[in-house]
C-alpha cells in the first residue's frame, strides 16, 4: 500500500514514499526534492557468506532520461559502466552505513540508488545517504541508524552554505559531502582551496545541524509507515566475527604467539606468522575433537585476527606502542627524488616507509581534454589524476586487471581534489595535464604518497603549480565500548589501518587544506576527535612538505624538451569562420602544411572568444603556424615578405593572394632586377606557391616584389633563363641567391 509523506527541507519540499515502486525489495523507498527523485532499494541474502568480510555492495546509478537526454554517442545510447563521479557517490553511500552493522553480520545486503529524474537544480547527491538508511530501515536488517548526509561549501566571502543548489556552486572555496549520525561523524569527502583547520571545523559543525533535521525525518517516516518507533536490538554474539568460545580458546592458548608475530619489523614476516599459527591452531583443534574440520580453518583466521586486532589496541592505547616501533606522532623514513624516468614529460618517486608511488606527467593539447557526457550534462576536464594499484605491490601473483575497480577511483579522486585547484588556469597554462600514479609497493596511506608524488612530478614537468601539495593519513584507536578513550596515530600504515578505527586523510599545502577524506569502522567519531585529527595532519604535512621542498622547491621555469610547445593568439569572433574556411578548408591546409614540413601533425584549438592554441612539436613548428594564421588576418606592411599563391597570370604580370586581407599584383618589371620582360607562362600558373614582399600600398592597392625575395632553388633556375644574353659577368642578388649569368640562353 502506498505511504507518502511530505516535510519541509530549507524552503523545498521533500516527498517521500514507500509502497508503490519495487515492492519486492526487502525496504524501497522514493524521495523527491524538487523535480529530482531518486529511488533508493535495499535487498537481503537469506544465506550467510563465508567471507572474511561484510557482503554490502551500494551502486550509484544515473539514467539519462533523468534529465530529458540521450547519449551523444553514435553508436551506443544505452548507459554502459558508471561514470567515475557515480562510483565515488557509491563509495560515499558505503562508507556511510558499512559501520553501523555488526561485525558478525555477514548476509549479503545490496542497495540500488537509481536517479530517476533530475531537475538541473536540486543534486540527487544530496539524498543518497538519507534514501539508503530509510531502505535499510525500513528492510528490517540489524541497521544502527538512520544516517544521512548533506554538501556543505563555503562562498568566496566565507559563508558556510548548506546543499547549495547545483548551478551555485560556482566560485566556491570548498565542497564537502559530509554524512554522520546525530552526534558522529561516517564519512567527510571533498575538495577545498586551502582553507583553514578553523574553517573545515565549521563545515563540520554545519552539516551536523542538516545531518540531525535528515535523521529525524527517516524516524518520522518510519514510524509513519511501521506505527512504531525505529529500535535495533543487535545480540551481543552478533557484535563478535565468530563463536566466543573459539575467541577465548585463541586467546588463552596462542596470545602470546600472536603478539609476537604482530611485532616483528617485516610485513612480509609478520603475515607468514600469523598464518602459521593459524594453521597450528587447526591442527591443535582437529586433534583435541578427534575430527577433520576444513571449515572450521575459517572461523580459525576470524578468531585470530580479532585476537590480534585487540593485542595492537591495547598496546596503543595502554604502552603507546606501535608495530613499528615508531611512536604515535611520529612518520616513516621518507625518500623522494624527480626524473627518474627518461623521455617522459616529469616524473617523481615518493617512498615513505615500505609505500611507493612513481607518478608521471604527460603534457597535451586542449583538445586532448576528457569530455564527459553523463546525466548532469557535458563536460570536458583538462586535469586528471589516475591512480593504478598492481597485484604486485602488495607481493601477490594475482593476475593484472586493466579496468580500474572502486578503490583505485575513490584514490585517483582524492589525489585529483588535492590538486586540481593548484594547476594553473587553462588561460594561463593552455594544456591538457594527465598524471599517472602507479603503487609499486603498498603498506597503508597509498594515496597520500601518490599525491606527493604527482605534486612534485608536476613540478619536475614545469607546470607552474601555486603550491606544493603534500598528504597524509591519521589513524584512530579506541578503546572497545569506551570512545572516550582513544590514541590518534600519524601516518599508519597497513596493519594499523586494517584493525584501528578510522583513516583519516588530509591534503594541502603550506596554506591550508586542499582536499579530506575520512572513513570509519565505528559507529561514528566524535567532532573533538576530527578537530584533533585536523591539527595532527597539518604537523605530519608540514613535514613532509619540507623534505619535497628539498628535492624540488618550485616548478621549473621550463618544459621538457618532449613536451609539446603550446602558442596562443587571438582573433575577433568574427574572423573564426574565416579562419576555418569553408567545411574545414583553411585550417586543413595550415595543418596539412605544417604537419608536411615538420613531419608530426599540429593541433590547433580555437575558442569562442577567438582565442588560438597551437599545440606543436616545437617552437619552430609553433611558430610557423602562427605566422600562417597571423597572415590571414594582417593588414600590409611594406617591407614584410609574406607567403603567397599565384592566383591569375596576365601579360603585364601575376595577381598574388596573400591572405583575405592582402592580395594584389606582382607587376612584371619587379620579377628580375636584370630582365623586364620575361616570358611570365613559363614561369607562373595559377595555384605556384612563392614568397613575395609588398614593395608599397597606394590608392588601397598592395604591389609585391620578387627582387631580394628568398625563394626555393627551383624557383631561382626559372628566373635564371630571365637574363638578357648581353648581361655582364658580374653577380647579381636574385631572390636573395647570388648567381652568375649564363653566356648564352636558349
Amino acid at each position: 500500500m502506498l505511504k507518502k509523506k511530505s516535510y519541509n527541507v530549507s524552503d523545498q519540499t521533500l516527498i517521500i514514499s514507500t509502497g508503490q515502486l519495487a515492492n519486492l525489495s526487502a525496504g524501497s523507498v522514493t524521495l523527491q526534492l524538487g523535480n529530482t527523485t531518486l529511488l533508493a532499494t535495499t535487498t537481503v541474502s537469506k544465506n550467510e557468506s563465508e567471507q572474511d568480510f561484510f557482503p554490502l555492495s551500494v551502486d550509484y546509478v544515473e539514467r539519462m532520461y533523468a534529465r530529458g537526454a540521450i547519449s551523444g554517442s553514435r553508436y551506443y545510447k544505452r548507459e554502459g559502466f558508471p561514470s567515475d563521479e557515480a562510483i565515488i557517490k557509491a563509495r560515499q553511500v558505503d562508507h556511510s552505513i558499512r559501520s553501523l552493522f555488526p561485525k558478525g553480520f555477514r548476509r549479503a545486503v545490496s542497495v540500488i540508488l537509481t536517479v530517476l529524474s533530475y531537475d538541473e537544480k536540486n543534486d540527487p547527491e544530496i539524498l543518497t545517504v538519507l534514501g539508503a538508511s530509510l531502505s535499510l530501515m525500513l528492510s528490517g536488517v540489524p541497521y544502527a541508524g538512520p544516517s544521512s548526509s548533506c554538501v556543505v561549501c563555503i562562498r568566496p566571502d566565507g559563508e558556510v552554505v548548506v546543499n547549495p543548489f547545483v548551478d551555485d556552486r560556482e566560485n566556491m572555496l570548498a565542497e564537502i559531502i559530509v554524512s554522520g549520525l546525530d552526534d558522529k561523524f561516517l564519512n567527510v569527502e571533498g575538495w577545498a582551496k586551502e582553507i583553514s583547520n578553523e574553517q573545515m571545523e565549521k563545515i563540520l559543525l554545519k552539516s551536523m545541524e542538516q545531518i540531525k533535521i535528515f535523521n529525524e525525518i527517516q524516524r518520522d517516516f518510519y514510524k509513519y509507515v511501521k506505527e512504531s518507533e525505529y529500535f535495533v536490538q543487535i545480540d551481543d554474539d552478533l557484535e563478535l566475527p565468530t563463536s566466543p568460545e573459539l575467541i577465548d580458546y585463541v586467546k588463552t592458548n596462542y596470545f602470546e604467539e600472536i603478539r609476537s608475530a604482530l611485532f616483528v619489523d617485516e610485513k612480509e614476516d609478520r603475515s607468514d606468522m600469523l598464518l602459521e599459527i593459524k594453521k597450528k591452531i587447526h591442527e591443535q583443534w582437529n586433534a583435541e575433537h578427534e575430527t577433520v574440520d576444513d571449515k572450521k580453518l575459517f572461523e580459525i583466521h576470524l578468531a585470530v585476527e580479532y585476537v590480534a586486532r585487540k593485542i595492537l589496541r591495547e598496546a596503543v592505547l595502554i604502552e603507546e606502542k606501535r608495530v613499528s616501533g615508531r611512536g604515535l606522532e611520529e612518520i616513516r623514513p621518507i625518500s623522494a627524488e624527480v626524473d627518474i624516468i627518461p623521455h617522459v614529460h616529469g616524473s617523481a618517486l615518493f617512498n615513505r616507509g615500505l609505500t611507493q608511488s612513481l607518478s608521471i606527467v604527460t603534457l597535451g593539447a586542449l583538445s586532448m581534454s576528457q569530455e564527459i557526457d553523463e546525466m548532469e550534462g557535458e563536460t570536458k576536464k583538462r586535469f586528471m589524476h589516475h591512480y593504478n594499484f598492481p597485484p604486485f605491490a602488495t607481493g601477490e601473483s594475482s593476475k593484472y586487471s586493466f579496468k580500474p575497480g572502486r578503490r583505485e577511483i575513490g584514490h585517483g579522486a582524492i589525489g585529483e581534489n588535492a590538486l586540481k585547484h593548484m594547476i594553473p588556469s587553462e588561460q594561463d597554462f593552455p594544456y591538457t595535464i594527465r598524471v599517472v600514479s602507479e603503487i609499486l609497493t603498498s603498506n597503508g596511506s597509498t594515496s597520500m604518497a601518490a599525491t606527493c608524488a604527482s605534486s612534485m612530478a608536476l613540478m619536475a614537468a614545469g607546470v607552474p603549480l601555486k603550491s606544493a601539495v603534500a598528504g597524509i593519513g591519521v589513524g584512530l584507536i579506541t578503546e572497545d565500548g569506551n570512545d572516550e578513550n582513544y590514541k590518534l596515530l600519524l601516518d599508519i600504515e597497513g596493519i594499523e589501518d586494517f584493525y584501528g578505527d578510522m583513516d583519516f586523510k588530509v591534503t594541502g599545502t603550506i596554506n591550508g587544506i586542499t582536499a579530506i577524506q575520512f572513513e570509519n569502522k565505528l559507529r561514528g567519531v566524535k567532532f573533538g576527535v576530527l578537530s584533533n585529527a585536523l591539527r595532527l595532519a597539518e604537523k605530519g604535512r608540514l613535514q613532509i612538505l619540507d623534505v619535497m621542498n628539498h628535492v624540488i622547491a618550485r616548478s621549473r621555469d621550463k618544459l621538457s624538451a618532449n613536451a609539446p610547445v603550446v602558442e596562443s593568439l587571438k582573433i575577433q569572433k568574427e574572423q573564426i569562420g574565416e579562419l576555418i574556411g569553408p567545411g574545414g578548408k583553411n585550417i586543413r591546409e595550415i595543418i596539412q602544411d605544417a604537419s608536411d614540413r615538420f613531419g608530426k601533425t599540429v593541433d590547433i584549438n580555437i575558442n569562442d572568444d577567438g582565442t588560438i592554441h597551437v599545440t606543436a612539436i616545437n617552437k619552430a613548428q609553433s611558430e610557423f603556424v602562427k605566422s600562417k594564421i597571423e597572415s590571414m588576418f594582417a593588414k600590409p606592411e611594406v617591407g614584410k615578405v609574406y607567403d603567397g599563391i599565384v592566383d591569375k597570370v596576365v601579360p603585364f604580370g601575376v595577381f598574388v593572394n596573400v591572405s583575405n586581407n592582402i592580395s594584389g599584383l606582382l607587376h612584371i618589371s619587379e620579377m628580375s632586377p636584370v630582365n623586364k620582360n620575361p616570358d611570365i607562362n613559363k614561369i607562373f600558373k595559377p595555384g605556384d606557391k612563392i614568397k613575395v614582399k609588398i614593395s608599397k600600398v597606394e590608392g588601397g592597392r598592395t604591389c609585391f616584389t620578387l627582387i631580394g625575395v628568398l625563394n626555393p632553388p627551383d624557383f631561382i633556375n626559372k628566373l635564371d633563363t630571365m637574363v638578357s644574353n648581353n648581361a655582364t659577368r658580374s653577380q647579381y642578388q636574385i631572390n636573395g641567391y647570388k648567381i652568375r649569368p649564363r653566356s648564352k640562353i636558349n
